[in-house]
């Protein structure tokens, strides 16, 4: 198993009433890996991402972590050995992972298959489109995690990337 574990902080003298946000990115393109670390790294949250290369990476990694769970996880639909649908079922139906936030992150998404994503449990879904805004879609989903406001939309606003980033 590969886990790329990359830190990075802001200091607390700029924030000290906010806390450090667990990040959890599966994800098996190594592109979009980098992609992400870039835009996470210009938001103004203090936070410590870690990444997994495939589902069932994912799954061992959740299993492993039961006393440390991530804030907020980000989760590609197309991996190999394990789809992030299929983790998504898993991770919602274990009672021990079931409230851990899962933004789906991937290249493209079928109403169907949105459909299904959000009837079993995804928060949202981020289209991925390089950098282009991703980090103010981060500012946005780290700024309501920490304030408590991440919360499942309607189905209509399910898809971020149609809403406007602020």
């Amino acid at each position: 198993m590969i886990l790329h574990k990359i830190s990075f902080f802001i200091p607390k003298i700029y924030m000290p009433d906010k806390k450090l946000i667990n990040v959890l990115l599966a994800d098996d393109d190594e592109d979009d890996r980098n992609f992400f670390v870039i835009a996470l790294k210009k938001v103004s949250l203090p936070s410590k991402l870690v990444c997994v290369n495939d589902g069932e990476e994912l799954m061992n990694y959740l299993s492993k972590s039961k006393s440390k769970l991530p804030d907020i996880l980000f989760l590609d639909i197309n991996m190999p050995r394990k789809n992030g649908y299929e983790c998504l079922v898993e991770i919602k139906a274990n009672a021990h992972t079931k409230n851990v936030p899962v933004i789906m992150y991937s290249t493209s998404l079928k109403d169907s298959m949105a459909d299904m994503l959000y009837e079993n449990g995804a928060g949202y879904y981020l289209r991925k489109s390089g950098l282009a805004d991703l980090d103010k879609y981060l500012q946005l989903l780290l700024t309501m995690l920490q304030e408590k406001t991440l919360q499942k939309p309607v189905r209509e606003e399910f898809a971020l990337n149609e809403m406007r980033a602020v």
